[in-house]
């Protein structure tokens, strides 16, 4: 997230390609209020932007749009948090971006099913690579697809 996700999302804001109200809430076991989880990536894009991309206003703008909750992959800590946080705006595309490890993917779609966070704007977008072999792969697909329909 710190090197590559915030400086890409920062990206298409400076793109213009949020349209309002774009929120984008970040989710980890830490422990991290609002306010630090938008100190952290405010300090990640001074660290890893370019030179001459890092614009004030355009950052605050940015962090504003952050939000953050603590949720534990494989226990019930968090998840009511971030259910209640998703109800505004329950109706906008929800896109869940798993930059994990492809162990808990299917951890992590079971309980975003279990908790009912699916909509039928939702999207799932997992990092590759997605297993190790062809087999492990398949079977990745397969328990995301339990979840997740393909379409």
């Amino acid at each position: 997230a710190e090197r590559k996700l915030l400086p890409a999302l920062y990206h298409r804001q400076m793109e213009g390609q949020f349209t309002e109200p774009t929120r984008i809430i970040g989710a980890s076991r830490a422990s991290l209020s609002h306010d630090e989880y938008r100190k952290f990536a405010s300090d990640a894009l001074k660290e890893h932007l370019k030179s001459g991309e890092f614009n004030e206003a355009e950052v605050e703008k940015f962090t504003s749009r952050l939000y953050y909750v603590s949720v534990d992959a494989k226990s019930e800590q968090g998840w009511d948090d971030l259910k209640k946080l998703l109800e505004e705006g329950k109706d906008r595309t929800r896109a869940f971006y798993l930059a994990v490890g492809p162990a808990i993917f299917s951890d992590i779609s079971e309980k975003i099913r279990d908790h009912k966070l699916i909509t039928r704007n939702t999207r799932i977008v997992v990092e590759k690579p997605i297993g190790r072999d062809l087999a492990s792969a398949t079977e990745l697909n397969d328990t995301i697809g339990k979840v997740f329909r393909e379409e």
